[in-house]
């Protein structure tokens, strides 16, 4: 079994909780919409939720096989779950409530750092997955640092740079202490981000040049209406936009304004479904214009915890190998920001097939 403690309990994690139940239900043999279904050994069904943190008082105290289904979150249920005997905890709020979401996540004041490193130690989990809001920075920073104190890996899905941090802090405290850390931001099963790199990767390898290009997101749940607040987007902004620009010969673009990538607006009769708009224009044989103009519209969150199952049990074989730090191989395929980003997918695929299988 592999066990893993949650900090943010919204609706990314109520579908990460709720899918692996369905599959504990459908069977060690289905295998339909998992990305991989066997690594290193372990199952979908090896992964168990032992805790979970979160600030807001409609959650914290209760059952998760409860909490996931509280308000704001409005992942529809895909299967019952029983309860579990995992009462919530409350975590610290720090930077993790935008002024704008208080009202709407209700946060509660109180939660320390010691007590998440009590926690961590107190239900021998594996790994911890950081699920918090777009933003929350310093909030995710503490959460790394609780691993760290309870000696456990971390996985970083949100836009805050910590496995990739630029000042080497981070990678060099999880490498010291053998520790495995993967992220950062998660580059969904199907979504926007690999969609758009796979437009541009096909571009560059018939020899058009992309000369722009934008990718708008709309959505309909908590996350998005957090990041109506364009400050809490900066990393945002940097981790979507590196992770396209990555694959294109010209990374000047930036430079020149020619691109545009990030989340837009805020549209509640969405929900959970996320719809974005891709359009790439460049030249090809003789300077002649080459344009594409997509649409991909997925339900945002089965689409997050899809990649996330795959990581935590990537995260668990390093650890049993006793290999700790940042774990490119595994981080480059899965992640938009990763510590070392791969020049296209299909690398990307290839190092962390290789990585499984050594």
């Amino acid at each position: 079994m592999i066990r893993v403690a949650i900090a943010g309990l919204g609706n990314c994690a109520s579908m990460l909780v709720q899918g692996i139940e369905f599959y504990k239900k459908m069977g060690n043999e289905y295998t339909k919409g998992l990305i991989t279904p066997v690594i290193g050994g372990y199952k979908i069904t090896d992964i168990e939720v032992v805790t979970a943190f979160d600030v807001s008082k409609n959650k914290v105290g209760k059952d998760i096989s409860e909490a996931i289904f509280e308000r704001p979150n409005i992942t529809p249920r895909i299967t019952e779950v029983e309860r579990k005997g995992v009462k919530v905890s409350l975590g610290p709020v720090e930077d993790g409530v935008a002024s704008h979401m208080k009202d709407t996540f209700n946060p509660a004041s109180g939660g320390k750092l010691d007590d998440v490193v009590k926690e961590l130690k107190n239900s021998n989990a594996d790994v911890l997955v950081n699920m918090l809001p777009v933003g929350s920075e310093n909030a995710s920073k503490l959460y790394a640092r609780a691993s760290l104190e309870a000696n456990v890996a971390f996985i970083n899905a949100i836009p805050v740079f910590i496995a990739s941090d630029p000042s080497g802090e981070f990678p060099r405290l999880f490498a010291e202490k053998k520790i495995p850390i993967a992220g950062d931001d998660v580059k969904s099963q199907v979504g926007a981000t690999i969609f758009h790199r796979a437009i541009t990767s096909l571009f560059m390898m018939r020899g058009v040049s992309v000369d722009e290009t934008y990718q708008l997101n709309v959505g309909g749940n908590t996350d998005f209406l957090n990041m109506k607040t364009e400050e809490r987007l900066h990393s945002k902004r940097i981790s979507k936009t590196k992770a396209v620009t990555s694959t294109l010969q010209n990374e000047d673009i930036e430079k020149e304004g020619k691109i545009r990538i990030g989340p837009s607006d805020y549209i509640p009769f969405l929900g959970n479904t996320k719809v974005a708009y891709i359009y790439v224009k460049g030249q090809g044989f003789a300077g002649m214009p080459i344009k594409v103009e997509a649409s991909l519209e997925v339900d945002d969150k089965s689409n997050c915890a899809a990649v996330i199952v795959d990581v935590i049990r990537a995260v668990k074989l390093a650890k049993d190998k006793g290999i700790g730090g940042p774990l490119n191989d595994v981080s480059a395929f899965y992640f938009k920001h990763p510590p070392v980003q791969a020049k296209n997918d299909e690398e990307a695929y290839y190092k962390f097939r290789k990585f499984i299988e050594m």
